[in-house]
């Protein structure tokens, strides 16, 4: 729910995209990520890939391998529209993502719902601007399975698009799971593939990858909220959704955030960083560049919490998860977590600055990480460094 980044193609340098039809392994990260753990005092178990593959029905299949118990998932599917004419889907609509360019305020915004019988619910005014940027608003909306929606665009804004979504009732997919727990640093996390991530929607149709992994020395922190809805009853699902958005309405190849937590406190691993080292890294300790602040994103490790952080704060679990994380990984880059740091892009040289633990609004004009979590990022810079 985020702008695009400014940065061009990795150079041939750069490591060679990864298939996704190649099998899962024990791999190097499993052994950094160990070294890491014994320094927590806690043990890590290897990230495994998800080798998907689908079977002549057209449903997915995943053979599990050594470390790893086959888990079935649904297969997200999506319905694009622009403009304000009806949108129908054949399938039962769980969440709607809507963008918007020409005003960052949602005034006299609107949606309506319709049924499955065809009936038309109340109009709904949409509200902020989500977690984007200066120049528009993105939210996405859970809609409990309409058959359609109408969209009024706020005032003044231009270039109106939706996305009907599907990520709980779809066809089946079996995807391979690590049987243990993967931790990163010693902060446990839910995979990619553990959260139901479908690695195809990263490739294009010619089988290339979208976005090529580019990896630059680590920098700084910016945390953001996804301004969905706050008690989601399955945020699996909503990680999905915002996969699907950022991935293939975006055109960002994957989604755009290196993790998010949900209000339980449970942490997902987001932008895919290869299989061979730390999540969120490759073996060299430097950070796989992914799409959260546009223009400032190499080297910018994105933090998103799930729900909207506007009028309350997150979770203490969500908030626990928060800090064990940003204390794990600022000890990982032995960097101060209460510093104030000169960001520099290394891509265009432009810089910015910024405290070692910022919040997207310091970026950008926007409402992200929402007023209450923006006001309680002090704290979390204090309790990182355990001084709070």
């Amino acid at each position: 729910m985020t702008v695009p980044p400014t940065n061009p193609t990795p150079p041939p340098s750069s490591p060679a995209p990864a298939s996704h039809r190649a099998r899962s392994r024990v791999t190097r990260r499993g052994l950094i990520g160990a070294a890491g753990a014994v320094a927590a005092g806690a043990a890590l178990t290897p990230v495994v890939m998800a080798n998907t593959t689908s079977d002549a029905a057209g449903s997915d299949t995943t053979d599990a391998e050594p470390g790893t118990t086959s888990e079935t998932f649904p297969k997200t599917r999506a319905k694009e529209a622009t403009g304000e004419a009806p949108v129908e889907a054949a399938f039962p609509i769980g969440y709607v993502g809507v963008r918007w360019a020409g005003t960052r305020e949602a005034t006299g915004g609107g949606i309506r719902l319709t049924d499955a019988d065809g009936g038309k619910g109340a109009w709904k005014s949409l509200s902020g601007n989500g977690c984007s940027d200066s120049n528009g608003g993105a939210l996405l909306i859970p809609v409990d399975r309409a058959a359609g929606y109408e969209l009024k665009a706020p005032d003044g804004a231009t270039g109106l698009r939706s996305l009907a979504i599907d990520t709980t009732q779809g066809p089946s997919r079996k995807v391979a799971v690590p049987a243990d727990t993967t931790r990163v640093r010693g902060v446990a996390y839910l995979s990619r593939a553990a959260w139901g991530a479908d690695e195809k929607l990263r490739f294009k149709p010619d089988g290339t990858e979208n976005t090529p992994t580019a990896y630059y020395p680590f920098q700084t922190f910016t945390v953001h909220h996804t301004a969905t809805a706050n008690d989601d009853p399955d945020p699996a699902a909503t990680v999905r959704a915002i996969y699907q958005l950022h991935a293939i309405t975006n055109d960002w190849g994957d989604i755009g955030y290196h993790f998010l937590i949900d209000e339980k406190g449970n942490v997902y691993e987001g932008r895919y960083s290869g299989d061979d080292g730390v999540a969120a890294h490759d073996t060299d300790g430097k950070l796989v560049t992914a799409f959260h602040v546009g223009g400032f994103n190499s080297g910018n490790l994105g933090i998103a919490l799930l729900g909207n952080l506007m009028e309350q704060g997150p979770t203490d679990a969500a908030r626990a998860s928060l800090t064990s994380l940003v204390r794990a990984l600022t000890r990982f880059h032995g960097v101060d977590p209460q510093a104030q740091v000169t960001y520099t892009n290394p891509i265009n040289g432009t810089t910015k600055d910024v405290n070692e633990i910022s919040g997207h609004r310091d970026w950008l004009s926007t409402e992200c990480p929402g007023d209450v979590m923006y006001g309680e990022l002090a704290k979390l810079r204090k309790a990182a460094a355990g001084t709070g």
